[in-house]
This record gives C-alpha cells, structure tokens and sequence, in this order.
C-alpha cells in the first residue's frame, strides 16, 4: 500500500461482481516522483490515463469492466494529481515528463507493452506516448481529443486565442496562481459538481471580470455523479489542490516547443478513437472535418474505427460507463 494518506474510494454501485474494494493501491517510484497506482486483475496490461480534473478514479467502472474480462487494469494518479507527486516547478508538466513517468511505470512493473487508453489530457499524453515510444503500445483506444499535428507557425495557446480569444479556459489557465485564487473561494465540492456538471457543446469562455465562483451550480447532480463521487475527488483536490493539473495547460507551449523534432510525425499504433456529440471537443472549429475527411487517417494511418456517441458529452467514460468498456474491450480483444 501507498505510504501516503489516501482516501478510501467509496464503495461502486456497479452492477460487476467485482467490487471497487477490490482494486489494489500501491506507490510506484518513477522518473524522479511517488506516482499512486490503482490496479486490478491479471492478463494483458491496459493503462488509463485520466484528464483534468480527474483522478485514477475516473476509470473505475473501466477498471472493474476490463479485469472481469482477462485484463489486468492499471489507472495511476498522473503527475500533480491525488495520492500522486507534485513536483513545484511549472515546467515540470510536459508531455515530455508525464510520457517519462509513464514509461518508467510500466519499467518497474515489468511491463513490455500495454494497451493504452487515454481521455482529455490523459488523451494528449497517449498521443505523445504512440509517437515517442511506439514500441511500448500494442494498440490506442484514445477519447475525446483527437490528434493534433504540430502546427509549426503557431503555438496551442496562440492557436486557441486565435479561434476563441483570452477568455477561453486554456487562455485564461495560463497564468501560475490566478486560477488557483479563484478555485480557492469556492467550495471544493460545489466547484467539483460545476466541473463535471457543464455538458455545453459550445467553447468554454469566461469573462476575466466573471470569477469561477460566480457561476452558477448545476440544478442537479448528472445521473452517472453521485454525491459519493463528488466528495472522493473533493477530498483529493482539497489534499493536493489544482495547481499540478493546471500547469500541464501551462506547459503546452514548452512541450510543442520541445516537440519540434517530431513535426510531421505520424502515429503509428492501431487506434480507436471514441467521442460524444455533445463534446466541446468535437465542436472545435475544423475538427469534425479533419477526423471525418481524410485528415485524423493521414496522421494516424493505423487508425481503424471512429465512434462518435450520440448524446454524449466530455466525459463520456463516466457518462456511459459500460458503453466505453465494450467499445474497449472490443478493439482491444483483437489484438
């Protein structure tokens, strides 16, 4: 078991025979930091990386779903979350470092190659981990974020700036310690629900003059949330704070800076990539063309099934647990 205080996971009221009491915890060290592990069942490794602002626990239903089905399911707090490191520096959040953490991960667990899902920047990560280190990926079921070719003109925040203006969340993340300010008057439960609760297709744009505080609650908790959820992440953010998840949007501009190199690189991994309809993701301007029209399969030549699920917003392995378990399952079953 982990070393360090950890939360104890409220208990799954999923319909699988296996419970979340079941799912193991261990500290792994890697790439400089103690990165918290979750884990469960034996077989063929398939490794979850989680978005902001989430946790390991983001993958619970997934974990349950893919172990009864002869996986060995493994989700780590990644850099700068939950029971996981923070390492204090800003520019200790690129892909660069989270990719290094992750191999080094699979290393001490003596791990050749694994199945890889990722969603929102979990997603980004599993992109930069397929170009890095193929070798180490057997196939990719990646979510909600597709591949982005490195655009050498421009910059990604110059690049959302251009498209939304400064009060696009990415922008408005950019500078250390204002968001975290705002965070910080506002219940961390309350602000919880708001994070997971907006399921809005359109971009995410706050007016600086309008805090975070100041938005509204969502009238009810979404179904696939339960109050048990809530204050399990709640406990983690109010433990480590957001600061960590905030500065991988900080070092988006380092990463593709140190990226350049791979400019043109391709993606060269089976993948399947899933979205929801409903996601913001999906509604960026130029990214439903680029996915159906010959773009995504260009960069991603192994790509071999798109889904888009109708009805279904960001977080869509929460949103539709089992859906996204067989759709993984599925894929990865094939190989």
């Amino acid at each position: 078991m982990s070393a360090f205080t950890q939360t104890a996971p409220p208990k799954s009221k999923s319909r699988e025979p296996q419970k979340m009491e079941k799912i193991e915890h261990t500290t792994v060290s890697t790439n400089g930091i103690n990165m918290h592990v979750a884990s469960i069942g034996t077989g063929p490794v398939v490794l979850f990386l989680h978005g902001f602002p989430e946790l390991w626990y983001s993958w619970r239903h997934q974990l349950l779903y893919l172990s009864s089905r002869g996986y060995r399911a493994i989700a780590p707090d990644l850099r700068g979350y939950g029971d996981t490191d923070v390492p204090p520096s800003v520019t200790s959040y690129t892909a660069f470092h989270i990719v290094g953490d992750l191999v080094g991960l699979v290393d001490k667990l003596g791990i050749e190659q694994v199945f890889l899902v990722g969603h929102d920047w979990g997603a980004i990560i599993a992109w930069y981990f397929c170009m890095l280190r193929p070798d180490r990926i057997k196939a990719l079921v990646n979510t909600s974020v597709a591949f982005y070719p490195r655009n050498p003109a421009m910059n990604p925040v110059d690049g959302f700036r251009s498209l939304f203006g400064d009060d696009y969340y990415i922008c408005r993340f950019q500078e250390p310690g204002v968001v975290e300010e705002e965070f910080a008057q506002i219940d961390i439960a309350k602000l919880v629900k708001r994070l997971f609760g907006s399921s809005s297709s359109k971009p995410s744009c706050i007016p600086k003059e309008i805090r975070y505080r100041d938005l509204p609650d969502p009238p009810d908790l979404p179904s696939w949330l339960s109050e048990e959820d809530v204050n399990y992440y709640a406990a983690k953010f109010n433990q480590k704070g957001f600061t960590g998840g905030l500065n991988y949007y900080r070092c988006l501009n380092l990463t593709w800076e140190h990226a350049a190199p791979w400019t043109g690189a391709q993606i060269k991994v089976p993948v399947k990539f899933i979205v929801g309809d409903l996601d913001s993701t999906y509604h960026i301007p130029g990214i439903k063309e680029y996915i159906h029209n010959g773009g995504f399969k260009k960069d991603v030549p192994l790509l071999q099934e798109v889904v888009v699920m109708e009805g279904v917003a960001h977080f869509l392995n929460q949103e539709k647990p089992e859906e996204v378990g067989e759709h993984i399952y599925d894929f990865i079953n094939k190989f």
